[in-house]
């Protein structure tokens, strides 16, 4: 007796809903993104076990490059506004509504205050390729300190945290330290990258 042939039918499946949802996490990967700002120094940080994360706003970030040279970053744009300008009242320099709105969307930034102004003023893809000389933080010249202090008035809970190259020299780091301790700010972190455990 021969078998009866069932007629094969062709399966379809309806996409629209799955469509439908990588439309919507695309978007939403697209709107909630925060791009990392251009750097004007690479830093290789040394390794550590250490997972405590940094938060995106209140925190003051001092980076030491290989050469050390000293850059510095305040996270948070209204106490940016607020810091440049209390440096600018500091050191006698006038800087205008536009240069302020300029400045607090400036990330890491490494030179002297007679320098900045001009900084401040060039088009975005001219400041990266400018080479900074970084902020003067020795003995005789220490606007680090300055920067630090106004940060504090600025905001006064403000966390403070340390990224320095793996191969920078250790008398920077202890000047920076140093100058930290002298105003009054005893607790802070150093940026590190995680450990990776050594495969046996």
């Amino acid at each position: 007796m021969p078998k009866v042939k069932i007629p094969r039918k062709s399966t379809t499946v309806d996409m629209t809903a799955m469509t439908d949802v990588a439309f919507l996490l695309l978007t939403f990967f697209m709107l909630a993104t925060q791009f990392k700002p251009d750097e004007p120094v690479q830093v290789v940080t040394p390794s550590s076990v250490s997972e405590i994360p940094i938060p995106d706003v209140g925190i003051m970030q001092i980076t030491i490059a290989k050469d050390n040279r000293v850059f510095f970053e305040m996270k948070g744009q209204q106490y940016k506004e607020q810091l440049i300008e209390r440096m600018g009242k500091k050191y006698q320099i006038a800087f205008s509504q536009d240069e302020i709105k300029k400045f607090a969307v400036i990330s890491t930034f490494g030179l002297p205050m007679n320098q900045l102004q001009q900084f401040i003023n060039l088009k975005s893809e001219e400041r990266i390729k400018i080479i900074q000389k970084g902020i003067p933080s020795d003995s005789l010249n220490n606007e680090l300190a300055d920067w630090i202090w106004q940060s504090r008035l600025t905001q006064n809970d403000v966390r403070v945290a340390i990224k320095g190259d793996q191969d920078v020299n250790y008398p920077i780091i202890r000047q920076i330290i140093r100058t930290l301790q002298e105003k009054k700010v005893n607790r802070f972190n150093f940026i590190t990258s995680a450990e990776v455990a050594a495969i046996k």
